[in-house]
């Protein structure tokens, strides 16, 4: 199976970059999921309870968003 995706690059430069750099797009997504959850898993006993709370209402806005859009990390 193929898909073809054309684009007149005079006007539709920006939608052309979104697509073939949608990879890294999800990339930087990815670290940032994870990154949310070892600040959240790994937190020190110092690190305020309300902080920790942000950070993992963070990540669940992150998991929320991407689900209502059907992207799968």
């Amino acid at each position: 199976m193929k898909a073809i995706l054309e684009f007149n690059l005079d006007e539709e430069r920006h939608q052309f970059e979104d697509a073939i750099d949608g990879w890294k797009w999800k990339c930087i997504v990815s670290e940032l999921d994870n990154e949310l959850r070892t600040r959240t898993k790994y937190a020190s006993d110092d690190t305020p309870d309300e902080v920790v709370d942000a950070l993992i209402k963070m990540r669940d806005f992150l998991r929320e968003s991407l689900n209502e859009e059907g992207l799968i990390l």
